[in-house]
């Protein structure tokens, strides 16, 4: 409980200050709007076990109070009201969220609150207090595990997440009262994970308030300019709103319709957003205000039609624009939002987007599915409206042992992506996230179709595994009993769930295979009469390039490594061998054998100890470098870099912008250095240059000479492609430093006919 000060008097229990009577008014008031609220819902009337789990909650939580200064009880009364009233939950909800911090904050335990209000209530509260005290460790794994904490608490039962995001609104809407460090890292954490969860679960309106408040508190100067922005083209947007609906008020009265017309503006948030993604200015944003026409259906009239009439009634007025049509009406999103959308020209020649949603409609696209109970005809009790969606979060959570991070970045993207609607060939509706492919289908259908796919058939016609899918196709899935998953797949797919059960197959093969080849290394050392002892396990490996025991043997298995008759010959003859000197020196790895003098002196030294405190030089003497360049990203002198202690003590240099390196930040930051480079002028390094533009007799051999005359570089591999009139190169060769590359760009650019040169990944 971040915002709570014990303030217990210490005055007798009968003497009452008057500022304890007013506190005393402030929370039964509290209550009472609290129970108004919930009387005006469609729920069961449960008043008395309401008012038994305020009761309980006033006492637990009696003399503390918020940083604000008022009694912290108002805190869970103000959240069960945004449950009750902005989320349409009945009183399991509401007892809980009044019940929500008794817990983690008291005395309380949750077997205390299971015998008071069942196990039901109970096991919501055991969530929450699970889940509380933010969702960010220290470092990336540990908040990935905390994610998964979060969504196996909320596959267990939707309210547990749901009353979260109210608590998490309430702390937003009184976040002015806290510590500007602490403001920081609430609104970022609500922008991060809380307002996307909100969107997903179809809370619209609070989804954009968390978007509002965490904007106002993490960009103050941004967000008070859109709001003075917004404040003076008041006028001028009501002005225009005014034009647009006088002809459509009067044909839609024509048509004897209930309705309510009326413009919304773009939250703070949303335009800031549009502003930096698409680098315009506020005045640039055509789509700043929509208008939105919530109806009545009609007696015996579908609501479907009703909007399609509306549609029609507004069309025959305006002009539309036909690219911007949005039917959310016969296919609504996963969120359960439904809406028809259009794009008109109106009479004073700006674009407006008119959203047209029956009552019904508007509530579930405020409140989320909680909205449907309001729409039960008899008083209802609560259940959950997700299934679907939360058996997909399930299935990742089963799948065995994903990496803490992948599992972080797969629910994030499953998260924010948008979805599309792919039919089975019985006709049944699948939705999968924007991208997907023709095996992400498979996994989505079953982990065996997947498993055993060969392709598919995407509207009658045969497409490849990696096929993306688009909105309406439909998919019928190839099998084949013989087939298994392959490694190249894990490109082929988009979702969670397919990416981790490749993984599964994957590793348990590259295992079964690792041991196979494990039992013909043994067989080839007892035929060499050797011991296959752990240092000579290891020198085998060295020598045909492993720094990994498992690795090898799967290369063995594999026939990538041919064993030799006779081992114990070949470690003889070959230890020095230049090849086994180079990989000792990268893999830091020795023989305890055939070692001069010199390297067992080098040996009995300790274990280098890095100074974090100073950048690590980057040095090469006499053609020894006191570091390993990463493979991944090969950076060369002049990159921005950092390094990796690995587990042999070496430090391996990656480019800080590398998708490992970022990686390896978040799970292993004890073992990163700052580093330096310093001069390598006598060294050289692997670079390639990208060189794109017009094909023309002669463009090659002006290239190839000029690096050659100018440059004084070695080419070691050159592949130039021409098609249509146009080339494209690559160009790999040994460079000192990054100079050297930035002169080559300069000196070659200016050559006639090329239009782009730059460096790239290998």
């Amino acid at each position: 409980m971040s915002d709570a000060i014990d303030t217990k008097d210490t005055k007798d229990a009968g003497e009452m200050t008057p500022a304890m009577l007013a506190d005393e008014k402030m929370i039964q008031d509290g209550f009472n709007e609290l129970l108004d609220d919930y009387l005006k819902s469609n729920h069961r009337r449960k008043v008395e076990r309401i008012t038994k789990a305020f009761n309980f909650a006033n006492q637990a939580h009696a003399g503390v109070k918020r940083r604000s200064g008022e009694p912290y009880i108002m805190h869970p009364i103000a959240v069960a009201r945004i449950v009750c009233r902005e989320m349409g939950l009945g009183s399991t909800s509401i007892c809980s969220a009044l019940l929500h911090d008794v817990v983690e904050d008291t005395e309380y335990t949750v077997q205390d609150i299971s015998d008071m209000f069942g196990p039901k209530i109970a096991q919501i509260v055991d969530g929450l207090t699970k889940i509380s005290g933010g969702i960010f460790g220290e470092q990336a794994s540990a908040q990935a595990e905390n994610f998964r904490k979060l969504l196996l608490t909320m596959s267990d039962d939707i309210r547990v997440i749901l009353i979260k995001i109210a608590d998490r609104l309430h702390n937003m809407r009184t976040l002015g009262s806290m510590l500007p460090a602490k403001q920081f890292k609430i609104a970022g954490e609500t922008l991060y994970l809380y307002a996307p969860l909100a969107h997903r679960l179809g809370l619209f309106t609070i989804k954009t308030e968390l978007e509002d408040l965490s904007f106002k508190y993490e960009h103050p100067q941004e967000y008070d300019f859109i709001e003075q922005k917004l404040k003076s083209t008041e006028e001028s947007r009501n002005t225009l709103f005014e034009h647009f609906a006088i002809p459509v008020d009067k044909k839609l009265k024509d048509m004897g319709l209930n309705y309510e017309m009326k413009a919304r503006v773009k939250s703070a948030y949303s335009i800031w957003n549009k502003m930096e993604s698409k680098g315009i200015t506020f005045e640039d944003i055509y789509d700043l205000y929509a208008v939105r026409i919530i109806f009545d259906p009609l007696p015996g009239v579908d609501e479907k039609n009703m909007c399609w009439d509306i549609y029609s009634a507004i069309t025959d007025i305006y002009r539309i624009r036909p690219d911007r049509i949005r039917d959310w009406v016969s296919r609504p999103k996963a969120n359960g939002y439904q809406a028809l959308h259009l794009t008109v020209m109106g009479p004073d020649g700006q674009w407006v987007e008119i959203q047209i949603r029956s009552r019904r409609m508007d509530d579930i696209a405020e409140k989320g599915f909680a909205a449907h109970w309001k729409y039960k005809e008899h008083s209802v009790e609560e259940d959950t409206e997700l299934d679907k969606w939360l058996q997909t979060i399930t299935e990742i959570l089963e799948s065995p042992d994903p990496n803490a991070l992948d599992f972080l970045d797969t629910i994030k993207l499953n998260l924010f992506t948008s979805e599309i609607f792919v039919f089975t060939p019985k006709g049944d509706i699948k939705t999968l996230p924007q991208g997907a492919t023709a095996l992400d289908f498979a996994y989505a259908l079953h982990t065996n179709i997947g498993n055993k796919c060969i392709g598919a058939k995407v509207n009658h016609r045969l497409v490849p595994l990696s096929h993306p899918l688009a909105s309406g196709d439909q998919v019928e899935i190839l099998t084949s009993r013989s087939q298994e998953p392959q490694a190249e797949w894990l490109n082929f797919v988009t979702t969670a769930k397919a990416r981790s059960k490749i993984d599964a197959v994957l590793k348990r093969a590259r295992k079964d295979a690792a041991r196979l080849g494990e039992e013909k290394v043994i067989v080839a050392f007892k035929r060499s009469e050797m011991e296959p002892s752990t240092s000579n396990l290891d020198k085998l490996c060295m020598y045909f390039g492993f720094s990994k025991r498992e690795e090898f043997y799967y290369a063995v298995e594999k026939g990538d490594v041919a064993l030799p008759d006779n081992i114990k010959k070949l470690l003889k003859e070959k230890t020095d061998n230049v090849l086994f000197k180079y990989v000792k020196q990268a893999l830091g790895v020795g023989s305890k054998n055939n070692k001069s003098k010199e390297e067992t002196a080098q040996e009995e030294k300790p274990k280098v100890k890095y100074d974090k405190s100073k950048p690590y030089i980057l040095r090469e003497e006499a053609f020894e470098r006191n570091y390993v360049i990463a493979e991944c990203c090969k950076p060369i002198p002049g990159d921005e870099a950092l390094g990796f202690i690995n587990d042999d003590g070496n430090v391996v240099v990656h480019k800080r912008s590398c998708p490992i390196a970022m990686r390896l930040k978040s799970s292993f930051g004890e073992r990163i250095l700052n580093t330096e480079w310093s001069s390598h002028k006598n060294a050289s390094f692997e670079a390639t240059l990208e060189v794109k533009g017009i094909d023309s007799i002669g463009v090659l051999n002006t290239i190839t000479k000029t690096i050659a005359d100018d440059f004084s570089v070695n080419i070691m591999r050159l592949l130039i492609e021409a098609k249509d009139g146009v080339f494209e190169g690559k160009i790999k060769m040994k460079v000192h430093d990054v100079e050297d590359i930035q002169k080559m760009c300069v000196t070659l650019s200016k050559i006639k006919n090329i239009k782009s040169v730059g460096r790239v990944a290998d």
